[in-house]
Protein backbone atom coordinates (compact mmCIF):
# COMPACT_ATOMS: atom_id res chain seq x y z
CA UNK A 1 0.00 0.00 0.00
CA UNK A 2 1.44 3.38 -1.09
CA UNK A 3 0.54 6.54 0.83
CA UNK A 4 0.86 10.13 -0.26
CA UNK A 5 -0.14 13.57 1.06
CA UNK A 6 -2.73 16.02 -0.22
CA UNK A 7 -2.13 19.38 1.47
CA UNK A 8 -3.22 23.01 1.59
CA UNK A 9 -1.74 26.12 3.22
CA UNK A 10 -3.13 29.46 4.37
CA UNK A 11 -1.27 32.26 6.19
CA UNK A 12 -2.70 35.63 7.20
CA UNK A 13 -1.29 38.78 8.75
CA UNK A 14 -4.13 39.04 11.27
CA UNK A 15 -6.01 42.17 12.29
CA UNK A 16 -3.51 43.66 14.75
CA UNK A 17 0.05 43.08 13.56
CA UNK A 18 1.57 44.91 10.59
CA UNK A 19 3.96 42.14 9.53
CA UNK A 20 3.83 38.38 9.23
CA UNK A 21 6.46 36.54 11.29
CA UNK A 22 5.13 33.04 10.46
CA UNK A 23 6.89 30.91 7.85
CA UNK A 24 5.31 27.74 6.46
CA UNK A 25 6.30 24.91 4.13
CA UNK A 26 4.18 22.03 2.81
CA UNK A 27 5.57 19.41 0.44
CA UNK A 28 4.97 15.80 -0.55
CA UNK A 29 7.10 14.52 2.34
CA UNK A 30 7.50 17.50 4.74
CA UNK A 31 5.06 19.76 6.59
CA UNK A 32 6.62 22.52 8.70
CA UNK A 33 5.49 25.71 10.40
CA UNK A 34 7.57 28.28 12.32
CA UNK A 35 6.27 31.25 14.34
CA UNK A 36 8.96 33.94 14.61
CA UNK A 37 9.33 36.30 17.56
CA UNK A 38 11.52 38.95 19.13
CA UNK A 39 13.75 41.79 18.01
CA UNK A 40 13.21 44.57 15.44
CA UNK A 41 12.47 43.00 12.04
CA UNK A 42 13.87 39.72 13.33
CA UNK A 43 11.05 37.28 14.09
CA UNK A 44 10.47 36.64 10.40
CA UNK A 45 14.21 36.25 9.87
CA UNK A 46 14.41 33.46 12.44
CA UNK A 47 11.39 31.63 11.01
CA UNK A 48 12.73 31.91 7.45
CA UNK A 49 16.12 30.52 8.53
CA UNK A 50 14.52 27.48 10.16
CA UNK A 51 12.13 26.65 7.30
CA UNK A 52 14.91 27.21 4.75
CA UNK A 53 17.15 24.78 6.65
CA UNK A 54 14.51 22.08 7.05
CA UNK A 55 13.25 22.12 3.45
CA UNK A 56 16.00 19.68 2.42
CA UNK A 57 14.13 17.02 4.42
CA UNK A 58 11.51 17.07 1.67
CA UNK A 59 13.95 15.46 -0.77
CA UNK A 60 13.06 12.00 -2.05
CA UNK A 61 15.78 10.07 -0.27
CA UNK A 62 16.06 7.22 2.17
CA UNK A 63 16.34 8.16 5.85
CA UNK A 64 17.62 5.32 8.00
CA UNK A 65 17.53 7.08 11.38
CA UNK A 66 14.59 9.48 11.33
CA UNK A 67 14.92 10.78 14.90
CA UNK A 68 18.63 11.54 14.57
CA UNK A 69 18.07 13.25 11.22
CA UNK A 70 15.36 15.48 12.68
CA UNK A 71 17.53 16.45 15.66
CA UNK A 72 20.49 17.27 13.44
CA UNK A 73 18.34 19.41 11.14
CA UNK A 74 17.00 21.42 14.10
CA UNK A 75 20.51 21.83 15.50
CA UNK A 76 21.73 23.10 12.12
CA UNK A 77 18.88 25.61 11.92
CA UNK A 78 19.56 26.80 15.45
CA UNK A 79 23.23 27.27 14.63
CA UNK A 80 22.32 29.40 11.61
CA UNK A 81 20.22 31.64 13.84
CA UNK A 82 23.23 32.09 16.11
CA UNK A 83 25.45 32.99 13.15
CA UNK A 84 22.91 35.51 11.86
CA UNK A 85 22.83 37.22 15.27
CA UNK A 86 26.62 37.42 15.31
CA UNK A 87 26.61 38.94 11.82
CA UNK A 88 23.96 41.55 12.68
CA UNK A 89 23.71 42.62 16.30
CA UNK A 90 20.31 44.23 15.74
CA UNK A 91 18.90 40.70 15.38
CA UNK A 92 19.78 39.94 19.00
CA UNK A 93 16.74 38.43 20.75
CA UNK A 94 15.10 36.90 17.71
CA UNK A 95 13.80 33.35 17.81
CA UNK A 96 11.13 31.04 16.49
CA UNK A 97 8.99 28.03 17.27
CA UNK A 98 9.00 24.93 15.06
CA UNK A 99 6.56 22.10 14.45
CA UNK A 100 7.32 19.73 11.56
CA UNK A 101 6.24 16.31 10.23
CA UNK A 102 8.37 14.21 7.87
CA UNK A 103 6.57 11.34 6.14
CA UNK A 104 8.27 8.19 4.88
CA UNK A 105 6.02 5.31 3.88
CA UNK A 106 3.70 4.49 6.78
CA UNK A 107 5.88 6.26 9.30
CA UNK A 108 5.90 9.93 10.21
CA UNK A 109 8.58 11.71 12.25
CA UNK A 110 7.54 14.60 14.49
CA UNK A 111 9.85 17.36 15.78
CA UNK A 112 8.58 20.18 17.99
CA UNK A 113 9.82 23.22 19.94
CA UNK A 114 7.60 26.04 21.26
CA UNK A 115 3.84 26.62 21.19
CA UNK A 116 2.89 25.95 17.56
CA UNK A 117 0.72 22.84 17.42
CA UNK A 118 0.08 19.66 15.47
CA UNK A 119 -3.28 17.85 15.60
CA UNK A 120 -4.29 14.43 14.29
CA UNK A 121 -7.86 13.71 13.22
CA UNK A 122 -8.37 9.96 13.02
CA UNK A 123 -11.96 8.93 12.46
CA UNK A 124 -13.95 11.36 14.57
CA UNK A 125 -11.28 11.73 17.28
CA UNK A 126 -9.11 14.87 17.34
CA UNK A 127 -5.87 14.67 19.33
CA UNK A 128 -3.17 17.27 19.95
CA UNK A 129 0.09 15.40 19.29
CA UNK A 130 2.44 18.17 20.47
CA UNK A 131 2.96 19.63 23.93
CA UNK A 132 3.04 23.42 24.40
CA UNK A 133 6.34 24.69 25.81
CA UNK A 134 4.65 27.59 27.62
CA UNK A 135 4.52 28.86 31.18
CA UNK A 136 0.74 28.42 31.33
CA UNK A 137 0.98 24.80 30.14
CA UNK A 138 3.52 24.21 32.91
CA UNK A 139 0.97 25.52 35.44
CA UNK A 140 -1.67 23.20 33.98
CA UNK A 141 0.69 20.21 34.09
CA UNK A 142 1.54 20.94 37.74
CA UNK A 143 -2.15 21.19 38.68
CA UNK A 144 -2.06 24.90 39.50
CA UNK A 145 -4.42 25.83 36.66
CA UNK A 146 -7.27 24.08 34.91
CA UNK A 147 -7.37 24.00 31.09
CA UNK A 148 -10.33 26.42 31.17
CA UNK A 149 -8.42 28.88 33.39
CA UNK A 150 -5.39 28.65 31.09
CA UNK A 151 -7.39 29.92 28.09
CA UNK A 152 -7.66 33.44 29.51
CA UNK A 153 -4.41 33.58 31.49
CA UNK A 154 -2.56 36.88 30.86
CA UNK A 155 0.78 35.09 30.39
CA UNK A 156 -0.36 32.31 28.07
CA UNK A 157 2.05 33.50 25.34
CA UNK A 158 5.19 33.21 27.49
CA UNK A 159 7.29 30.48 25.89
CA UNK A 160 9.75 28.37 27.88
CA UNK A 161 11.53 26.77 24.89
CA UNK A 162 12.25 28.10 21.40
CA UNK A 163 15.01 28.21 18.79
CA UNK A 164 17.03 31.26 19.88
CA UNK A 165 20.49 30.36 18.66
CA UNK A 166 21.30 28.76 21.99
CA UNK A 167 21.33 25.10 22.94
CA UNK A 168 17.89 23.48 23.04
CA UNK A 169 16.64 19.90 22.90
CA UNK A 170 13.55 19.47 20.69
CA UNK A 171 10.79 16.92 21.23
CA UNK A 172 11.15 14.13 18.65
CA UNK A 173 8.83 11.16 18.08
CA UNK A 174 7.91 8.55 15.46
CA UNK A 175 4.25 7.90 14.73
CA UNK A 176 2.27 5.62 12.42
CA UNK A 177 0.56 7.14 9.39
CA UNK A 178 -2.72 5.62 8.21
CA UNK A 179 -4.83 6.23 5.14
CA UNK A 180 -7.68 8.57 6.07
CA UNK A 181 -5.71 10.51 8.70
CA UNK A 182 -5.93 14.29 8.56
CA UNK A 183 -3.17 16.44 10.07
CA UNK A 184 -3.45 20.08 11.11
CA UNK A 185 -0.37 22.21 11.84
CA UNK A 186 -1.02 25.75 13.09
CA UNK A 187 0.51 28.73 14.84
CA UNK A 188 -0.88 30.01 18.14
CA UNK A 189 -2.79 32.64 16.15
CA UNK A 190 -5.36 29.89 15.53
CA UNK A 191 -5.20 27.76 18.69
CA UNK A 192 -5.37 30.77 21.07
CA UNK A 193 -8.54 32.10 19.44
CA UNK A 194 -10.51 29.12 18.11
CA UNK A 195 -11.65 26.41 20.52
CA UNK A 196 -10.76 22.76 20.06
CA UNK A 197 -14.41 21.86 19.55
CA UNK A 198 -14.73 24.40 16.72
CA UNK A 199 -11.51 23.16 15.13
CA UNK A 200 -12.87 19.60 15.20
CA UNK A 201 -16.09 20.65 13.50
CA UNK A 202 -14.24 22.63 10.83
CA UNK A 203 -11.87 19.76 10.03
CA UNK A 204 -14.93 17.89 8.82
CA UNK A 205 -14.81 19.99 5.61
CA UNK A 206 -13.63 17.55 2.94
CA UNK A 207 -11.59 19.87 0.69
CA UNK A 208 -8.24 20.67 2.30
CA UNK A 209 -7.94 24.21 0.90
CA UNK A 210 -11.50 25.11 1.82
CA UNK A 211 -10.88 23.72 5.30
CA UNK A 212 -7.67 25.76 5.73
CA UNK A 213 -9.38 28.96 4.57
CA UNK A 214 -12.28 28.41 6.95
CA UNK A 215 -9.99 27.94 9.95
CA UNK A 216 -8.18 31.22 9.23
CA UNK A 217 -11.48 33.06 8.80
CA UNK A 218 -12.64 31.81 12.20
CA UNK A 219 -9.45 33.16 13.79
CA UNK A 220 -10.01 36.55 12.15
CA UNK A 221 -13.60 36.63 13.38
CA UNK A 222 -12.21 36.01 16.87
CA UNK A 223 -10.22 39.25 16.63
CA UNK A 224 -7.13 38.06 14.77
CA UNK A 225 -4.69 39.35 17.43
CA UNK A 226 -1.74 37.48 15.91
CA UNK A 227 -0.54 36.07 12.59
CA UNK A 228 -2.59 33.01 11.64
CA UNK A 229 -1.02 30.14 9.70
CA UNK A 230 -2.38 26.63 9.07
CA UNK A 231 -1.53 23.49 7.10
CA UNK A 232 -4.24 20.89 6.45
CA UNK A 233 -2.95 17.59 5.02
CA UNK A 234 -4.69 14.29 4.26
CA UNK A 235 -2.98 10.91 4.11
CA UNK A 236 -4.26 9.23 0.92
CA UNK A 237 -4.02 5.63 -0.16
CA UNK A 238 -2.69 5.86 -3.71
CA UNK A 239 -4.88 4.45 -6.47
CA UNK A 240 -4.33 4.02 -10.15
CA UNK A 241 -5.07 7.28 -11.95
CA UNK A 242 -4.57 9.54 -8.91
CA UNK A 243 -2.77 12.80 -9.60
CA UNK A 244 -0.09 13.49 -6.98
CA UNK A 245 0.83 17.14 -6.53
CA UNK A 246 4.49 17.19 -5.55
CA UNK A 247 5.00 20.97 -5.82
CA UNK A 248 5.82 22.47 -2.39
CA UNK A 249 3.71 25.30 -1.02
CA UNK A 250 5.31 28.08 0.99
CA UNK A 251 3.73 31.14 2.55
CA UNK A 252 4.01 33.77 5.23
CA UNK A 253 7.33 35.50 5.89
CA UNK A 254 9.06 32.91 3.73
CA UNK A 255 7.69 34.59 0.57
CA UNK A 256 6.65 37.99 1.93
CA UNK A 257 8.57 40.68 0.01
CA UNK A 258 8.05 43.06 2.94
CA UNK A 259 9.75 40.65 5.35
CA UNK A 260 13.36 41.21 6.37
CA UNK A 261 15.96 39.31 4.35
CA UNK A 262 18.05 36.51 5.77
CA UNK A 263 21.70 37.62 6.06
CA UNK A 264 23.86 36.14 3.29
CA UNK A 265 21.18 33.69 2.17
CA UNK A 266 20.28 32.93 -1.42
CA UNK A 267 16.75 32.01 -2.40
CA UNK A 268 15.98 28.38 -1.60
CA UNK A 269 14.72 25.68 -3.92
CA UNK A 270 11.34 25.86 -2.27
CA UNK A 271 11.09 29.59 -2.86
CA UNK A 272 11.98 29.16 -6.55
CA UNK A 273 9.44 26.36 -6.97
CA UNK A 274 6.70 28.37 -5.31
CA UNK A 275 7.48 31.43 -7.44
CA UNK A 276 7.01 29.36 -10.60
CA UNK A 277 3.82 27.61 -9.51
CA UNK A 278 1.87 29.91 -7.19
CA UNK A 279 1.83 33.71 -6.96
CA UNK A 280 2.87 35.27 -3.71
CA UNK A 281 0.18 36.91 -1.62
CA UNK A 282 -0.27 40.56 -2.43
CA UNK A 283 0.65 43.09 0.23
CA UNK A 284 -0.75 46.62 0.56
CA UNK A 285 1.58 49.30 -0.79
CA UNK A 286 3.34 51.44 1.76
CA UNK A 287 2.57 55.11 1.68
CA UNK A 288 6.16 56.13 2.46
CA UNK A 289 9.48 54.54 3.05
CA UNK A 290 10.01 55.90 6.58
CA UNK A 291 7.59 53.62 8.28
CA UNK A 292 7.53 53.66 12.07
CA UNK A 293 9.45 50.65 13.41
CA UNK A 294 7.16 47.71 13.82
CA UNK A 295 6.33 46.51 17.28
CA UNK A 296 7.91 43.16 18.00
CA UNK A 297 7.46 40.54 20.63
CA UNK A 298 10.62 41.12 22.64
CA UNK A 299 10.28 37.97 24.65
CA UNK A 300 13.84 36.91 25.25
CA UNK A 301 14.52 38.88 28.49
CA UNK A 302 11.12 37.97 29.92
CA UNK A 303 11.53 34.41 28.76
CA UNK A 304 14.84 34.03 30.57
CA UNK A 305 13.51 35.63 33.77
CA UNK A 306 10.33 33.55 33.74
CA UNK A 307 12.23 30.34 33.04
CA UNK A 308 14.71 31.10 35.82
CA UNK A 309 11.92 31.81 38.31
CA UNK A 310 10.08 28.66 37.34
CA UNK A 311 13.21 26.55 37.70
CA UNK A 312 14.07 28.10 41.08
CA UNK A 313 10.53 27.63 42.38
CA UNK A 314 10.44 24.04 41.13
CA UNK A 315 13.84 23.30 42.68
CA UNK A 316 12.84 24.79 46.05
CA UNK A 317 9.52 22.95 46.02
CA UNK A 318 11.19 19.68 45.14
CA UNK A 319 13.89 20.18 47.78
CA UNK A 320 11.38 21.05 50.49
CA UNK A 321 9.19 18.07 49.58
CA UNK A 322 12.20 15.79 49.89
CA UNK A 323 13.24 17.24 53.26
CA UNK A 324 9.80 16.45 54.67
CA UNK A 325 10.54 12.76 54.19
CA UNK A 326 13.64 13.05 56.40
CA UNK A 327 13.95 13.14 60.19
CA UNK A 328 16.63 13.95 62.76
CA UNK A 329 16.98 13.99 66.54
CA UNK A 330 18.05 17.32 68.02
CA UNK A 331 17.70 19.69 70.92
CA UNK A 332 14.52 21.64 71.68
CA UNK A 333 15.38 23.89 74.62
CA UNK A 334 16.27 21.58 77.51
CA UNK A 335 14.59 18.54 75.98
CA UNK A 336 15.43 16.02 73.27
CA UNK A 337 13.08 16.26 70.28
CA UNK A 338 12.39 14.52 66.97
CA UNK A 339 12.41 16.91 63.98
CA UNK A 340 10.97 16.42 60.49
CA UNK A 341 13.27 17.73 57.76
CA UNK A 342 16.99 18.36 57.66
CA UNK A 343 18.97 20.66 60.00
CA UNK A 344 19.46 23.34 57.33
CA UNK A 345 18.07 26.80 56.72
CA UNK A 346 18.33 29.21 53.82
CA UNK A 347 17.89 32.71 55.20
CA UNK A 348 14.37 32.89 56.62
CA UNK A 349 13.44 29.57 55.02
CA UNK A 350 13.88 26.61 57.36
CA UNK A 351 13.81 23.05 56.11
CA UNK A 352 12.77 21.49 59.43
CA UNK A 353 10.09 21.65 62.14
CA UNK A 354 9.50 19.96 65.49
CA UNK A 355 7.69 16.66 65.02
CA UNK A 356 7.69 15.43 68.64
CA UNK A 357 9.22 16.58 71.95
CA UNK A 358 10.27 13.58 74.07
CA UNK A 359 10.36 13.32 77.88
CA UNK A 360 14.16 12.84 77.72
CA UNK A 361 16.03 15.87 79.08
CA UNK A 362 19.41 17.03 77.86
CA UNK A 363 20.91 17.15 81.38
CA UNK A 364 20.14 13.45 81.84
CA UNK A 365 22.51 12.46 79.01
CA UNK A 366 26.23 11.93 79.20
CA UNK A 367 28.47 14.53 77.54
CA UNK A 368 29.03 12.49 74.37
CA UNK A 369 25.30 11.97 73.77
CA UNK A 370 24.56 15.64 74.48
CA UNK A 371 27.11 16.67 71.85
CA UNK A 372 25.55 14.40 69.24
CA UNK A 373 22.06 15.75 69.96
CA UNK A 374 23.27 19.35 69.70
CA UNK A 375 24.77 18.60 66.26
CA UNK A 376 21.64 16.71 65.17
CA UNK A 377 21.46 12.95 64.55
CA UNK A 378 20.02 12.25 61.08
CA UNK A 379 17.43 9.52 60.53
CA UNK A 380 15.99 8.18 57.31
CA UNK A 381 12.48 7.73 58.72
CA UNK A 382 10.32 8.39 61.75
CA UNK A 383 10.84 4.82 62.91
CA UNK A 384 14.60 5.24 62.76
CA UNK A 385 14.32 8.51 64.73
CA UNK A 386 12.36 6.71 67.46
CA UNK A 387 15.07 4.05 67.55
CA UNK A 388 17.73 6.76 68.02
CA UNK A 389 15.77 8.20 70.96
CA UNK A 390 15.61 4.71 72.44
CA UNK A 391 19.40 4.39 72.17
CA UNK A 392 19.83 7.80 73.84
CA UNK A 393 17.81 6.60 76.80
CA UNK A 394 20.50 3.96 77.32
CA UNK A 395 23.13 6.72 77.57
CA UNK A 396 21.55 8.50 80.54
CA UNK A 397 23.81 9.39 83.46
CA UNK A 398 23.53 7.13 86.57
CA UNK A 399 21.84 8.52 89.75
CA UNK A 400 24.13 10.33 92.22
CA UNK A 401 23.14 7.87 95.02
CA UNK A 402 20.23 5.95 96.46
CA UNK A 403 18.46 7.16 99.57
CA UNK A 404 17.91 4.66 102.47
CA UNK A 405 14.65 3.99 104.13
CA UNK A 406 15.86 5.34 107.47
CA UNK A 407 18.80 7.43 108.64
CA UNK A 408 21.66 5.55 110.34
CA UNK A 409 22.15 7.09 113.82
CA UNK A 410 25.66 8.17 114.77
CA UNK A 411 27.24 9.77 117.82
CA UNK A 412 29.28 12.83 117.11
CA UNK A 413 30.23 14.47 120.40
CA UNK A 414 31.40 18.01 120.38
CA UNK A 415 32.91 20.07 123.11
CA UNK A 416 32.68 23.69 123.95
CA UNK A 417 32.64 26.10 126.77
CA UNK A 418 28.88 26.10 127.03
CA UNK A 419 28.48 22.30 127.11
CA UNK A 420 25.85 22.33 124.29
CA UNK A 421 26.13 19.68 121.57
CA UNK A 422 24.35 18.85 118.29
CA UNK A 423 25.26 15.18 117.68
CA UNK A 424 23.53 12.38 115.85
CA UNK A 425 22.55 9.59 118.25
CA UNK A 426 24.23 6.23 117.83
CA UNK A 427 23.87 3.47 120.43
CA UNK A 428 27.14 2.96 122.21
CA UNK A 429 28.58 -0.15 123.71
CA UNK A 430 30.52 0.24 126.96
CA UNK A 431 33.96 -1.13 127.27
CA UNK A 432 32.58 -3.89 129.34
CA UNK A 433 30.62 -5.09 126.30
CA UNK A 434 27.22 -4.53 127.93
CA UNK A 435 24.72 -3.19 125.43
CA UNK A 436 23.28 0.22 126.03
CA UNK A 437 19.62 1.07 126.48
CA UNK A 438 17.56 1.21 123.30
CA UNK A 439 16.73 4.53 121.73
CA UNK A 440 13.03 5.31 122.30
CA UNK A 441 10.79 4.70 119.29
CA UNK A 442 9.38 8.17 119.68
CA UNK A 443 12.72 9.79 118.94
CA UNK A 444 12.01 12.48 116.30
CA UNK A 445 14.08 12.86 113.16
CA UNK A 446 14.43 16.50 112.35
CA UNK A 447 15.91 17.99 109.26
CA UNK A 448 17.97 20.91 110.53
CA UNK A 449 16.55 21.80 113.96
CA UNK A 450 19.09 22.20 116.76
CA UNK A 451 18.38 21.05 120.34
CA UNK A 452 19.87 22.92 123.30
CA UNK A 453 20.84 20.32 125.88
CA UNK A 454 21.34 21.35 129.53
CA UNK A 455 24.21 20.07 131.57
CA UNK A 456 23.75 16.40 132.19
CA UNK A 457 23.78 14.56 135.44
CA UNK A 458 26.63 12.10 135.74
CA UNK A 459 25.26 9.97 138.53
CA UNK A 460 25.02 6.23 137.98
CA UNK A 461 26.41 4.20 135.08
CA UNK A 462 24.75 6.19 132.29
CA UNK A 463 24.28 9.72 131.26
CA UNK A 464 20.80 11.18 131.50
CA UNK A 465 19.86 14.00 129.17
CA UNK A 466 17.27 16.37 130.47
CA UNK A 467 14.83 17.14 127.65
CA UNK A 468 14.35 20.66 126.48
CA UNK A 469 11.04 22.11 125.31
CA UNK A 470 9.24 18.80 125.68
CA UNK A 471 11.70 16.73 123.64
CA UNK A 472 11.72 13.08 124.82
CA UNK A 473 14.69 12.21 126.95
CA UNK A 474 17.35 9.88 125.65
CA UNK A 475 19.24 7.66 128.02
CA UNK A 476 22.45 5.93 127.07
CA UNK A 477 24.48 3.60 129.19
CA UNK A 478 28.13 3.22 129.43
CA UNK A 479 31.07 3.60 131.77
CA UNK A 480 31.17 6.64 133.88
CA UNK A 481 33.45 9.18 132.29
CA UNK A 482 36.51 10.19 134.22
CA UNK A 483 36.18 13.47 136.03
CA UNK A 484 38.23 16.23 134.59
CA UNK A 485 37.97 19.62 136.09
CA UNK A 486 39.37 21.28 133.06
CA UNK A 487 36.99 19.67 130.55
CA UNK A 488 33.28 20.41 130.28
CA UNK A 489 30.73 17.64 130.54
CA UNK A 490 29.91 15.69 127.42
CA UNK A 491 26.29 15.06 126.63
CA UNK A 492 24.35 13.41 123.84
CA UNK A 493 21.15 14.47 122.13
CA UNK A 494 18.79 13.14 119.47
CA UNK A 495 19.96 13.21 115.82
CA UNK A 496 19.15 16.46 114.15
CA UNK A 497 20.43 16.06 110.58
CA UNK A 498 19.13 12.72 109.29
CA UNK A 499 17.27 12.87 105.96
CA UNK A 500 13.76 11.47 105.78
CA UNK A 501 13.22 8.11 104.11
CA UNK A 502 12.63 8.43 100.35
CA UNK A 503 9.16 7.79 98.92
CA UNK A 504 8.05 6.40 95.59
CA UNK A 505 7.08 9.86 94.37
CA UNK A 506 10.48 11.48 95.02
CA UNK A 507 12.53 12.58 91.90
CA UNK A 508 15.82 10.73 91.46
CA UNK A 509 18.71 13.15 91.23
CA UNK A 510 21.34 12.41 88.50
CA UNK A 511 24.98 13.33 88.44
CA UNK A 512 24.54 15.67 85.50
CA UNK A 513 25.17 19.35 85.11
CA UNK A 514 23.15 21.85 83.17
CA UNK A 515 23.74 21.08 79.52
Amino acid sequence: MALYLRYAVRSDLGLVRNNNEDSVYAGPRLLAIADGMGGHAAGEVASKIVIGTLEQLDEDRRIDDMMRTLRESVADANQRISEAIEARQELEGMGTTLTALRFTGSKVGLVHVGDSRAYLLRGDQLAQITHDDTYVQYLVDSGKLTPDEAKDHPRKSVILRALLGTEVEPDVAIREARAGDRYLLCSDGLSDVVSTETILDTLGIEDTQECADRLVELALRGGGPDNVTVIVADVINAKVGDTVDDVPVIAGAFVDPAAADVPSADSSAAERAAAMSRPAQSQPARENEDVEPRRKRSWKPWLIVAAALVLIAAALAGTYAWTQTQYFVGRAGSDVAVYRGVPTDLGPLKFFNVHQVTDLRMRDLNSSARGQVRDGITAGSEKEADSIVGNLRKQKLPPCGSATSAASPTTTPSSGTSGAVTPAVRPSTPSSGKPSDAVPSSLPVAGTAKVSVPKASTSGLGTAVTPAHGTPAVRTTGPKPAANASSPATTTAPATTADPAPTSSARTKHCSGTP
